[in-house]
């Protein structure tokens, strides 16, 4: 089967986060099991450096971002040249699976989709929700509420999102909709560390995702454990200087090792190390770095609102704290992770997490449902060659 996945942006440091690692995991996992996908998308940051056409075992193209509306930051970008040869990709496939946002690739691709005759799996990643934002709404009214309703799946992590996704286009139908979570690979063994607490944060330093409560949470844990050391990993999109001059004010700083963006090989290696994750943010509809760390028995911390939290709770992979923005929210975070430093506890969750991945959240099961949306959508049957 020939499957056309298309995200907005790739970067050589992941600044796009989630949407993409999802639809590079789907693309290298469907190509292991014998069919053709292919990644398009735009291409940022590579500098005088070609663009690849394989990121982590998977086919993409790439075409050269354009910022024709910069004040937009990723929704305002765009390649002429992509849009240009977007016909011939989506005829040339059997199923286009569009991972989309409100913008100026993954909305065309999708009208396209639907006007070429194309099966259409939309993908939303919990950024497609409703919105007073007035240019937002505008977008909706152009494309997003006509490719919601008329798609052959639409496809939600989080019954909220479920939810949120269908008010966008109500009192309208929306198309049929299938929960698909998001998978990792599965870890044959769990991590096993020794030596000073390590504490990490890993994700986009941004203010969405709130690592200044990470800092904040900091004076709490080191009078406990003066040795700790917290690493603060993931590039910077935006907030790593006020995170910095955060840690700076409260005295920590000393404490606090700055690690920048990853590769795969390289995250999995700062998932091993430590004893606890920490991801502060209340945005992430289902965080592939939260699946990732108890996918090697690395306890985490997450907030209430973030999908994960309900499974990290029931399983007891970690601790759940409330979703608070005030002054107080450093020294729940530093409570919860003094909690997972404890030998005892840190153990019993780092069983809970390392199971909870391989019982419920492999890549494996996600591909098996994927594929089988995909046979709903379009039949028995397959072709070869995009």
């Amino acid at each position: 089967m020939r499957v056309l996945h298309v995200v907005t942006l790739h970067t050589p440091t992941h600044d796009f986060g989630g949407p993409t690692r999802v639809a590079l995991a789907q693309c290298r996992g469907l190509r292991e099991r014998g069919h053709q996908a292919l990644l398009l998308a735009l291409g940022d940051g590579f500098g005088d450096e070609e663009l690849p056409h394989e990121v982590e075992g998977a086919r993409v193209r790439l075409f050269q971002a354009r910022h024709v509306l910069p004040r937009f930051e990723v929704s305002g970008i765009t390649s002429p040249a992509l849009l240009t040869r977007a016909r011939s990709y989506v005829r040339s496939a059997d199923v286009v699976h569009v991972h989309l946002m409100r913008d100026l690739i993954t909305l065309p691709m999708a009208l396209l989709a639907l006007r070429a005759g194309t099966p259409l799996v939309l993908q939303t990643h919990g950024m497609v929700d409703p919105t007073e934002n007035r240019v937002a709404r505008l977008v909706d009214a152009l494309g997003v509420r006509r490719v919601l309703r008329r798609a052959d799946a639409v496809l939600h992590l989080t019954e909220r999102e479920r939810t949120e996704t269908a008010a966008v286009v109500a009192p309208a139908p929306i198309a049929p909709q299938y929960r698909l979570v998001n998978g990792v690979p599965a870890q044959e063994r769990r991590r096993k560390t020794s030596g000073p607490p390590t504490v990490l944060y890993l994700a986009r330093v941004q203010a969405g995702k709130r690592p200044a409560d990470f800092v904040a949470a900091m004076p709490t844990v080191l009078a406990r454990h003066p040795d700790a050391r917290f690493v603060l990993a993931g590039p910077d999109t935006g907030a790593l200087a006020d995170t910095l001059a955060h840690a700076d004010a409260l005295g920590v700083r000393g404490s606090l090792d700055r690690v920048g963006a990853l590769d795969r090989t390289e995250v999995m290696e700062w998932l091993r190390r430590a004893d606890v994750f920490v991801l502060p943010s209340i945005q992430d509809a289902f965080s592939v770095s939260v699946l990732e760390s108890m996918s090697v028995g690395t306890p985490v911390v997450v907030t209430e609102t973030t999908g994960l939290a309900p499974d990290v709770a029931r399983a007891g992979a970690g601790r759940v704290v409330p979703s608070r923005q005030d002054a107080d929210n450093g020294p729940l975070l530093g409570a919860a992770i003094l909690d997972l430093l404890t030998p005892e506890a840190n153990e019993r969750a780092s069983e809970a997490a390392f199971h909870l991945v391989r019982d419920s959240f492999t890549i494996d099961a996600v591909l098996d449902e994927l594929l089988s949306v995909y046979g709903r959508v379009r039949g028995a049957g397959g072709a070869v060659g995009i």
